[in-house]
């Protein structure tokens, strides 16, 4: 299984990487100048894909919803907004460095890892004995009995513990303790020589002005969330919204990570796409497991393994928040954050009414008073999501006459080019004839057009772009107007006319065709 794929293939992060920028998904950003660490730019192909994710969310999120519409707020904001929200003073990471191998690490991170290899070791277990027992394996009560799983279950509780307990006390000689009590190595050195940790600020810091005597200290967004809630007022009395409602928005955001890495799954410049939706205080665990189960099925409905996710509920909670929870994939470095769910009370709205000295609340008229929103939000990386996408499609697969082929098995509608036109061979107007039926579905979905090579090399061209459907015309087009359309996945290859191409594009291929399927 995808599990069990993830946890053989060591390699399988490289493979993705050069995949990406062999085949138009991803490029190292300023490469001829040697690049810049943890900055990408999205290709050709990695454009189309990462556009038709982004419309995924965004017309499920506000096109599906009656109760929630769209915004796009600007990057650069009053740098009042920062100490509002509370990113001057507590938006930093606690930082650890090897003194050998001089390499940077987040404390929490390295504490973190070495509890998903615990949970690893769980895993294995539970395979093997689940490979013993087959059909008679009962998960549950092997968990509960098994005492080497019970064993390491009861010492992630226990660093969980005291993890959670150094951070809510901010209390950074606990944290450097726990790494050394755990014994924590280096990937790079293999050894545990570490220096003490240190708290570091993300922001990326900015001027505004004409000179240098009249200029203003701003910063760069580190998420969009706070656009969201200075327009909270002026949204919510133009759109006339009576809450509950929300207020979505993507965009760039940037954060000066110094432990970035792992492709695009940490950068200093990304993209969110955020949804906040405000609430009756008081509602709020009701509205958190409602979202919770929305943006799961979200996920699912893309056609990905549900064995690919998980619910991660936070042992340590935002300075905001009353309730938080991560979806969790499993990426080829193991389950990480993939979207988030949090419960951030009335902090953001309170803190900038405080600050700003307006008035920023909502009169409820079936409650007849006036109150400041409670809010329930679920942020995801778009850049992320790009990735979860990559990792589970990408397939090296030796086929039944020996030969290989990379395949991207990327969900259909999601897919950059989602028809590819083949003419047999340059002449006898087979191009001419490609091209005419072509203008049929231009105005409807991105295709692709290609004309040089065999035809089988084109066949795998497209699979390693994620094509989900190859229609090939052949001088029978010319007599019965039937051509071949060959599957990504199966391989399978069928005549059809032109009616039926038209009806699999409508039901296969548009992301109408995905949206219908989401329980709003």
């Amino acid at each position: 299984n995808y599990f069990c794929n993830i946890l053989m293939d060591k390699d399988s992060l490289k493979k993705i990487v050069s995949h990406s920028k062999e085949y138009g998904f991803i490029f190292p950003s300023s490469e001829i100048y040697e690049g810049l660490n943890a900055i990408y730019d999205y290709a050709h192909n990695g454009t189309l894909l990462k556009n038709n994710i982004r419309e995924y969310w965004w017309k499920s999120m506000v096109q599906l919803n009656d109760d929630i519409v769209g915004i796009d707020s600007a990057i650069f904001m009053h740098p009042k907004t920062w100490v509002a929200s509370g990113h001057v003073d507590a938006f930093n990471d606690p930082l650890i460095d090897n003194k050998d191998s001089k390499k940077r690490y987040r404390a929490d991170v390295l504490i973190e890892e070495h509890i998903e290899k615990l949970n690893l070791k769980i895993q294995k277990e539970i395979n093997k004995a689940e490979k013993r027992f087959k059909e008679k394996f009962d998960k549950k009560q092997f968990i509960e009995t098994s005492p080497r799983v019970k064993q390491i279950l009861s010492s992630v509780e226990d660093i969980k513990s005291k993890m959670v307990s150094a951070f809510e006390n901010d209390d950074l000689t606990q944290v450097k303790n726990l790494i050394d009590e755990l014994e924590i190595k280096c990937p790079i050195s293999g050894t545990c020589n570490w220096t003490e940790v240190r708290q570091f600020n993300l922001m990326f810091k900015t001027k505004l002005g004409a000179s240098e005597d009249s200029s203003m200290d701003l910063y760069l967004r580190p998420e969009t969330a706070q656009g969201i809630f200075l327009n909270y007022l002026n949204v919510q009395k133009t759109s006339r919204m009576k809450i509950p409602f929300g207020i979505a928005q993507t965009g760039k955001a940037f954060r000066n990570e110094i432990v970035a890495r792992q492709f695009i799954f940490r950068m200093r410049e990304f993209e969110q796409m955020e949804m906040q939706f405000f609430i009756q205080p008081g509602s709020q665990s009701k509205w958190f497991d409602i979202w919770k189960k929305k943006r799961l099925d979200w996920h699912l409905n893309i056609g990905i393994d549900d064995s690919s996710f998980r619910y991660h509920d936070h042992d340590k909670l935002a300075h905001y928040a009353d309730a938080a929870c991560d979806i969790e994939f499993l990426f080829p470095f193991g389950f990480k954050e993939l979207e988030g769910i949090h419960s951030r009370t009335d902090f953001d709205l309170k803190s900038h009414e405080e600050l700003s000295g307006k008035k920023i609340q909502y009169f409820d008229p079936v409650l007849d008073k006036n109150y400041i929103p409670y809010v329930v939000e679920t942020s995801i990386g778009l850049d992320r999501m790009f990735l979860a996408i990559l990792t589970y499609s990408f397939k090296m697969e030796t086929l039944d006459d020996g030969s290989t082929r990379n395949v991207m098995s990327i969900p259909k509608q999601l897919a950059p080019n989602k028809l590819a036109f083949l003419p047999l061979l340059k002449k006898d107007g087979l191009p001419e004839y490609t091209s005419k039926i072509m203008k049929d579905f231009k105005h409807k979905i991105n295709i692709v057009y290609d004309e040089k090579d065999a035809i089988g090399r084109r066949y795998r061209r497209q699979d390693a772009i994620g094509t989900p459907y190859c229609i090939t015309i052949d001088h029978q087009t010319l007599e019965d107007d039937t051509f071949t359309i060959r599957d990504r996945d199966s391989m399978e290859q069928k005549r059809i006319k032109i009616d039926q191409l038209k009806k699999i594009v409508e039901d296969e291929l548009t992301l109408k065709s995905l949206l219908k399927n989401l329980n709003n």
